[in-house]
C-alpha cells in the first residue's frame, strides 16, 4: 500500500466522504469524481453547504440544482440557496414549496421535492426520492418489469452523495501535512462482541494508511469498565484479547496491512503516575455538567449515574496527549467527547488535537447499532443461520426508507466497501441487478421496484462473504476458548449451592423476556367470545402476529385499531377459545381504589413496530426463544412489574426503555401490569 504523494492528495484521502466541519461553524466538503474542494470548490450543478452530490445536484439538507451557489460562494442563474433555497416552482427552506404541490413532508411534482429538501433536474436530497418519473414515497409507478407490488418502476440512477462525517480543526489538519505525516488514533471500549459495523472504521482506517499516517489503534480497556461495568474487571483481560484478535481479522479481511498499524492497550499508560496525576487535575477543573453532557451519548444511561461514567470523558481528552498524537477518529456519537477535548485540554497546558468523525451504523431495528442490544446488530462471529434469522426479524417494510435497517446497512456498511450491491432475484420478477450508487437502490425501493425479500436476501449473501475468513480465523479450539471465556454463557453459571437460602435455580432477570413495540393493524370481537379480541400486531415479522386479549370490556376496539402497544412476544402460543394467541399485550390494571380501570401500556411516540422494549440495566442479554411455562419465568418478574407516581412502567423501580424513551400509561398512577 504505497502512500498518495502531495499534502492536497493527502487532505483528499483522509477527509474522502468526509463533510468538513469547523467548530465556529461548518464548510463545504469533498465531493466525488472529478470534484476537489477545500474551501468549497465543486462541479456539477449544485454545492451545497451541509452535503455535497453528483449528477445535477443532491443535497442532503436540501439545496438545489440548475446553477447554485452554495454557502458563500457567488454562482450565477436564479438558484440561490444557504440552507435549501430554491427558484422557479421549486422553493423551500425545509421542505415547503410553491407550484401546485409543496409538502413539508411528503413529495412534490416535476422534479422530485425530497422529504427534508428540495431539488430540481434529476436532484434528490438527501432524505429524499427521485425525480423526473419517479413517483412519491408509496406512489405507483411504471415499467416492464413484473412485480409483487401494485407497480414500480426502476427509473433514473443518480450518484450517491458520500455519508456525513465530520472534520474539527481542518485547517491544522493541512498545515501538519505540509510538513510531516499525520498521527492519528481510533479507540474502542473492549465491551460487548464487536459488529459488523466495525467494517466503517476499518475501512476509513485504510485510507489513512493509504495517505502516510502513522496510525494507532487503542483498546480502552479501562473505559469498558469505567462505563457502569460493561466489561467485568475479571474479564477484562480476556475481552481485550478477544478484541485485538477479532479486530485484527476485520483489518485482514479487507486488506490492510497490520505491520504499519500501532496496538496499544489503554491500562499499558493509564494506570502509571503522570496520568494518574492529570486525571486529577482535569477533575478540578470539569464541571459535573460538562462531563455529563460530554458522556451522554456514549456512557451508558442508568437512573442513579456512577462516578465512573463523568471520568470516562476524561480520560478520552487524556488519551490524546499520552498517545502523542496529532488527530482522533471516531463515530459522530464521540462529538460532544471531541468538543470538551477541545476546551479541556489547553487548561492543563496540552494542544488541542484534530477530530474526524464517520457516521454510527442504524441497528437492524433502526436505532444505533449497539453491542448491548442483540437484536439491533449482527455480530462478526454469527453463524449463517444467526444471521439468516436477524435479518429476517429486521425492519424492512415495503417502500419505507426511513428507519429501515437493512437499506442502511448497505448503505454504511456494502457500498463503502464494494462500491456497488447486487439485489438477487428471480427472472420472473426481473433478475439480478446490480446497483452502483445507493440512491438508485433507495428509489427503486421506496417504489417498490425491489422487493424487502430480495433485499434481505441479498443482503445474507453479500455479508456472509465478508464474514467467511473472519469465522474461519475463529475456527481454531484456541479462539473458540477464548471467545467463550471472555463472554461466559450467563445460562451456564454454576448453581447455588443446594440447601442455600434464597438461592434460586436459574438467572430470572427482565432481559429473558422478548417485549416488544407493536401496532394494532386491525380488531375484531372474538367469534365465540363476547369479552375477547382477536387482533392483528405487526412486530416487526414478515407476518403480523395474531393475538387474543380480554380487553372488550376496558377498551373501546376504536381506541386499539392502528395504536401501539407493548407485547409480549416469546410466551408459547396457546389457544384461547378455539383462537390461537401468538403473544400478550401488556396493560396496567387499576390500583385497590380505582380495580375496573384498565389501560394498555404506551411506548413513547414515534416508535416503530418491532423495536425492542427493555428494562433500565438490563439492555444486554439474549431474551429465551420461548418462555417454558413451568419454569413460571414471566410470572416471577411481573411480580415486581408496577407503574411509578409518574405513570412509567418499572420492575423494581427499574423504567421500562426504549431507544426512543419511557413506557408509560395514561393515567393509572401505582397499578400493577399484567
Amino acid at each position: 500500500m504505497e502512500p498518495v504523494p502531495g499534502p492536497q492528495d493527502k487532505y483528499e484521502l483522509i477527509t474522502r466522504n468526509l463533510q468538513v466541519c469547523g467548530v465556529g461553524g461548518v464548510r463545504p466538503g469533498l465531493g466525488s469524481g472529478s470534484v476537489r474542494a477545500r474551501f468549497g470548490l465543486g462541479s456539477g450543478s449544485a454545492r451545497a453547504r451541509l452535503g455535497l452530490g453528483s449528477g445535477s445536484a443532491r443535497a442532503q439538507f436540501g439545496l438545489g440544482s440548475g446553477s447554485a451557489w452554495a454557502r458563500f460562494g457567488p454562482g450565477s442563474g436564479p438558484v440561490r440557496a444557504r440552507l435549501g433555497l430554491g427558484s422557479g416552482s421549486v422553493r423551500a427552506r425545509f421542505g415547503l414549496g410553491s407550484g401546485s404541490v409543496g409538502a413539508r413532508l411528503r413529495l412534490g411534482s416535476d422534479s422530485a421535492r425530497a422529504r427534508l429538501g428540495l431539488g430540481s433536474g434529476s436532484a434528490r436530497a438527501g432524505f429524499g426520492l427521485g425525480s423526473g418519473s419517479v413517483r412519491a414515497r408509496f406512489g405507483p409507478g411504471s415499467g416492464s418489469v413484473p412485480s409483487r407490488f401494485p407497480s414500480g418502476s426502476p427509473g433514473a440512477e443518480p450518484g450517491l452523495a458520500p455519508p456525513a462525517q465530520e472534520v474539527l480543526g481542518q485547517e491544522k489538519l493541512m498545515g501538519i501535512l505540509k510538513e510531516r505525516e499525520l498521527r492519528i488514533y481510533w479507540g474502542t471500549a473492549t465491551t460487548g462482541k464487536p459488529h459488523v459495523a466495525y467494517f466503517v472504521p476499518m475501512s476509513k482506517i485504510a485510507d489513512f494508511l493509504k495517505a502516510g499516517c502513522e496510525v494507532t489503534i487503542l483498546f480502552a480497556d479501562l473505559h469498558a469498565y469505567l462505563d457502569n461495568m460493561k466489561a467485568p474487571w475479571e474479564l477484562l483481560e480476556l475481552r481485550t484479547r478477544y478484541y485485538e484478535t477479532v479486530i485484527k481479522a476485520v483489518l485482514e479481511s479487507i486488506g490492510v496491512p497490520l505491520e504499519k498499524l500501532k496496538f496499544v492497550r489503554g491500562t499499558d499508560y493509564q494506570l502509571s503516575r503522570e496520568y494518574t496525576l492529570d486525571v486529577y487535575r482535569l477533575s478540578s477543573m470539569v464541571t459535573q455538567h460538562d462531563a455529563k453532557k460530554a458522556g451522554a451519548e456514549v456512557v451508558k444511561e442508568v437512573e442513579h449515574p456512577l462516578l465512573s461514567g463523568l471520568l470516562y470523558p476524561s480520560l478520552q481528552a487524556l488519551d490524546e496527549e499520552y498517545l502523542k498524537v496529532d488527530a482522533q477518529f471516531g463515530g459522530v456519537d464521540q462529538r460532544k467527547i471531541f468538543t470538551f477535548a477541545e476546551k479541556y485540554l489547553p487548561s492543563l497546558g496540552y494542544a488541542k488535537r484534530i477530530h474526524l468523525m464517520n457516521p454510527m451504523v442504524p441497528g437492524l431495528t433502526g436505532s444505533k447499532m449497539s453491542s448491548s442490544e442483540e437484536d439491533s446488530k449482527i455480530d462478526l462471529l454469527d453463524r449463517k443461520e444467526d444471521v439468516k434469522k436477524k435479518l429476517k426479524k429486521a425492519f424492512c417494510e415495503p417502500g419505507n426508507v426511513e428507519n429501515n435497517g437493512v437499506l442502511s446497512f448497505i448503505k454504511h456498511v456494502l457500498f463503502p466497501l464494494k462500491s456497488e450491491f447486487v439485489v438477487l432475484r428471480e427472472e420472473k420478477w426481473g433478475g439480478n441487478k446490480t446497483y452502483t450508487a445507493y440512491e438508485a437502490l433507495e428509489k427503486d425501493f421506496a417504489e417498490q421496484v425491489v422487493h424487502p425479500g430480495d433485499l434481505k436476501n441479498s443482503v445474507e449473501v453479500a455479508l456472509n462473504k465478508l464474514l467467511d475468513p473472519i469465522r474461519e480465523k475463529f475456527n481454531s479450539p484456541e479462539l473458540k476458548k477464548l471467545t467463550n471465556a471472555a463472554y461466559p454463557d450467563p445460562s451456564k453459571a454454576k448453581p447455588a449451592e443446594k440447601g442455600t437460602k434464597n438461592s434460586e435455580p436459574e438467572n430470572v432477570v427482565p432481559s429473558r423476556l422478548d417485549i416488544r413495540v407493536g401496532k394494532v393493524i386491525s380488531v375484531e370481537k372474538h367469534p365465540d367470545a363476547d369479552s375477547l379480541y382477536v387482533e392483528k400486531i405487526d412486530v416487526g415479522e414478515p407476518e403480523p402476529r395474531t393475538v387474543v386479549s380480554g380487553l372488550v370490556q376496558f377498551v373501546p376496539k376504536e381506541q386499539l385499531q392502528d395504536r401501539l402497544v407493548v407485547l409480549l412476544c416469546n410466551l408459547k402460543p396457546q389457544k384461547m377459545r378455539g383462537v390461537e394467541s401468538q403473544g400478550m399485550v401488556l396493560w396496567v390494571g387499576g390500583c385497590c381504589l380505582r380495580p375496573r380501570l384498565v389501560e394498555p401500556l404506551d411506548p413513547p411516540a414515534g416508535c416503530c413496530a418491532g423495536e425492542r422494549v427493555y428494562v433500565e440495566g438490563y439492555e444486554g442479554g439474549q431474551p429465551d426463544e420461548e418462555l417454558k411455562p413451568k419454569k413460571k419465568v414471566f410470572e416471577k418478574l411481573q411480580a415486581d412489574f408496577r407503574v411509578s407516581e409518574d405513570c412509567v412502567a418499572q420492575w423494581k423501580q427499574r423504567n421500562f426503555l426504549t431507544k426512543l424513551g419511557r413506557v408509560s400509561c395514561k393515567s393509572l398512577k401505582g397499578g400493577s401490569i399484567s
